[in-house]
C-alpha cells in the first residue's frame, strides 16, 4: 500500500519593501488579499478585507516642493494629508503633491502599491504621530493586494523617518 505525501507551500512574496524588513531582522507579517481593480480607495479596500481598523491601516504619500525635493508621507487611510502641516515638517514654505509618474520612476512601485520601504531612492519620510499609539500598524508592503504589518517604530527606524502631525479628517 503506497501513502499519499501532501506538501504545503507557503508562497514567499519578496517585494523590495519585504526585503528590507526581512534583512534589517525587524519583526514584522505579511497579509495578502484579493485586490479589486474597480476599488476606489487602495487603502480602505485594504481595510476592509484584512478585517483591520482604518486608523490602523496607513497609506503612502509622495510629495515635492517648489524645488524639486522629493519626500513621503505616512498617513492613516481615513485622513487627508495637511499639506501645510506636511511642509512644517519638512521645514519648507509649500509642497504639493508629486506627479505621478516621477513617483512611479522614483520610487519603482505603481500607484496603490507604493510602499514607504524599499523605495528605489530613500526620501525623507514623516509618519502621523498616532501611530504612536498603535501597537503595531499596515502600510503597503510594494504591491497591490499585499500590506506588511509592523511596530510603527520599526518603520520609523528602518526609514529614518521623524513623527508630526501630518493629517486632516477626511
Amino acid at each position: 500500500m503506497s501513502s499519499l505525501c501532501f506538501f504545503f507551500v507557503q508562497r514567499i512574496i519578496m517585494t523590495p519593501g519585504v526585503k528590507q524588513v526581512k534583512k534589517a531582522g525587524m519583526s514584522y507579517k505579511l497579509h495578502e488579499y484579493k485586490h479589486d481593480v474597480r476599488a476606489e480607495s487602495y487603502g480602505l479596500e485594504a481595510a476592509e478585507k484584512l478585517g483591520v481598523a482604518v486608523e490602523r491601516v496607513f497609506k503612502t504619500l509622495v510629495v515635492e516642493d517648489g524645488d524639486g525635493n522629493m519626500a513621503v508621507a505616512i498617513i492613516p487611510v481615513s485622513c487627508s494629508l495637511n499639506l501645510k502641516k506636511m511642509a512644517m515638517a519638512l521645514g519648507v514654505k509649500k509642497i504639493n503633491m508629486a506627479d505621478k509618474v516621477r513617483v512611479q520612476k522614483t520610487t519603482g512601485y505603481v500607484l496603490g502599491g507604493v510602499s514607504p520601504l524599499g523605495q528605489k531612492k530613500r526620501l525623507p519620510t514623516v509618519l502621523e504621530s498616532s501611530a504612536r499609539e498603535i501597537a503595531t500598524i499596515y502600510v503597503s508592503a510594494g504591491k497591490r493586494g499585499l500590506d506588511i504589518e509592523l511596530a510603527p517604530d520599526v518603520l520609523v527606524t528602518l526609514l529614518g523617518a521623524a513623527f508630526a502631525d501630518l493629517s486632516s479628517s477626511s
